[in-house]
């Protein structure tokens, strides 16, 4: 499929989440089969104010193509400046619209999932946003709208691409919502149905067959994995398999998982130091840990950890202690 003129040749996307979504993280899921990355959230106006904290989130890792940053903003003349500056220091392929976080710092701002309340005011935004991508395509992430009683997704979407975006990606929840109850699939199929650009399904994608599920409900070009990719980076690899109509690769023992999250740990190190690496380690590597008998012990010394050492010695342990019941 291409998105504007960026061909993108595997149908499986990771969606931007803050906080998660990392030059580490992104390597290790690039590595296992995600097509398309996305960047953490990046204000528009701390950009353009040159921020010495915002600019590291825009940095690509090597060869990491197809790829976008993700603004957010509420202003236009922010928005518009914020895209040629990501553009131009990230060398990204794409760039995104955040108008779909609903944490309520952002969205009570007018910004992320507060844009569903005024699709005009989002058309706008993303209209400038087009202007200051240099050429680049322009996509946008969205929600069903505000609450349920205020599903405006179709009318977000048309004026999106009216606006001239790319493509769009859905996540079947209202802002109310935030991760509750079930994705609605059958909205992301009316956005797709409606729309002549690309759609991105996005929402309670934890396997191999709901990747192949959600796809085939909504008929979407892409499917975006969020949450099922805490701690398990092989569900890329294995809805790939699924996608093609091939046996499931199980995923690799607990000691080769050990293995990636502390690779993954020491690349976040070489990007942004040691602590703060750590302090981030510590709800990565417990989601790794995830559905693993007796791993209590383990997971309070890693809610603990400073340092790289650490993490090597708490790695040990779990490798001479722990093992999968499914190994």
């Amino acid at each position: 499929m291409f998105i504007g003129n960026v061909e993108i040749t595997t149908p499986l996307a990771l969606a931007p989440m803050a906080g998660v979504t990392d030059l580490a993280f992104r390597t290790i899921c690039r590595r296992l089969g995600a097509g398309y990355t996305v960047s953490e959230m990046v204000s528009a106006k701390a950009l353009c104010y040159q921020d010495k904290k915002t600019l590291p989130l825009l940095e690509l890792g090597e060869g990491e193509h197809p790829a976008a940053v993700q603004l957010f903003g509420c202003e236009e003349e922010d928005m518009e400046k914020a895209a040629a500056k990501a553009a131009e220091y990230s060398g990204a392929d794409i760039i995104d619209i955040n108008m779909g976080c609903p944490v309520p710092k952002v969205c009570n701002n007018g910004e992320g999932s507060g844009l569903a309340r005024d699709p005009e005011k989002a058309a706008k935004i993303a209209a400038a946003v087009v202007r200051g991508a240099g050429g680049r395509p322009v996509t946008a992430k969205i929600r069903l709208g505000w609450d349920k009683g205020h599903l405006n997704y179709l009318e977000l979407a048309k004026r999106l691409e009216g606006a001239g975006v790319s493509a769009v990606a859905v996540h079947g929840r209202t802002k109310v919502q935030m991760y509750s109850g079930k994705a609605d699939w059958s909205a992301i199929r009316e956005v797709k149905e409606t729309l002549s650009i690309p759609v991105i399904a996005n929402g309670d994608v934890f396997s191999s067959q709901d990747a192949v599920a959600i796809l085939k409900h909504t008929g979407a070009d892409m499917v975006m994995i969020g949450r099922g990719a805490f701690g398990n980076p092989w569900l890329f690899q294995q809805c790939a398999a699924a996608l093609r109509g091939e046996p499931i690769p199980p995923r690799p023992s607990l000691a080769q998982r050990c293995d990636t999250v502390v690779e993954q740990i020491r690349l976040a190190a070489e990007q942004k130091g040691e602590r703060i690496a750590c302090l981030e380690a510590r709800k990565h590597y417990a989601w790794y840990l995830k559905g693993i008998p007796y791993a209590g012990y383990y997971k309070e010394q890693i809610c603990k950890v400073e340092t790289l050492e650490q993490v090597d010695e708490i790695t040990k342990g779990i490798k001479r202690d722990l093992k999968d019941p499914e190994e």
